[in-house]
């Protein structure tokens, strides 16, 4: 969408798609007016599916870098979500000309184990590749309920999968401490319900603000979207 810079762009978590997600919250009164792109991660949504990609957290940030740079965006205000949150951190730590700006929405910081029978990336990871694209994504389907599966269906596989194993996998140095580190204005947003976010004393320490949302379960913006709204806007006066 059109507007002033510096740009805004949206990423999106695992199985998602930023459209769907996010353009309620660019368009809001708080956040119109900026150029805003909101992008599908590659092997989500619209966007390509190779199958020759890792899709480890690098692999996603240097494809949206690229994307960034097709697109002439530099310094750009970052939203992104889950596992688009690791994405951006990434993306922040090995193309910092490309980010000015970061808003965390409920994003992955650590390694997590694999959990067969969780929902959401512990869960997919705790298949083979070859358990889960012939045919044990059914399960995941069933799983994820029909909103999260309207979306989830247009990711490939092989990307789903391989996004999920390398998500709780994590990166060396993991997320959380390459988001202590950055230089950037970094806000993290999490559910209230959820209690008071783990290491969050050592993320102020550092200079990252850190907002519980009320109402609200892992989708903030599509749970409580005025109070997300209202969040991001503060965080990116």
């Amino acid at each position: 969408m059109p507007g002033r810079e510096p740009a805004r762009v949206y990423v999106h978590g695992l199985g998602a798609t930023s459209p769907a997600y996010f353009t309620a919250t660019a368009v809001h009164p708080l956040l119109a007016g900026h150029r805003s792109l909101l992008v599908d991660l590659l092997g989500h949504g619209h966007s390509d599916r190779p199958t020759s990609c890792a899709y480890t957290l690098e692999d996603h940030a240097d494809a949206l870098a690229a994307a960034l740079r097709a697109a002439d965006v530099t310094g750009a205000e970052l939203v992104a979500h889950s596992m688009g949150g690791s994405v951006a951190v990434v993306l922040a730590a090995r193309h910092p000309e490309l980010v000015s700006r970061l808003v965390l929405v409920d994003a992955n910081l650590d390694p997590l184990p694999r959990v067969p029978g969780a929902s959401g990336s512990s869960g997919i990871a705790a298949y083979t590749e070859e358990e889960f694209v012939s045919g044990a994504w059914r399960e995941v389907r069933d799983r994820a309920g029909a909103h999260w599966w309207s979306t989830m269906r247009l990711a490939g596989l092989e990307a789903l999968h391989r996004s999920a194993t390398q998500l709780i996998r994590g990166t060396t140095p993991t997320m959380r401490e390459l988001l202590l580190a950055l230089p950037v204005p970094r806000a993290f947003l999490y559910p209230e319900a959820d209690g008071p976010f783990p290491g969050s004393a050592e993320l102020a320490a550092a200079g990252v603000s850190l907002t519980a949302v009320p109402d609200c379960g892992h989708n903030i913006m599509l749970d409580n979207p005025e109070a997300f709204a209202r969040t991001v806007a503060k965080a990116l006066a």
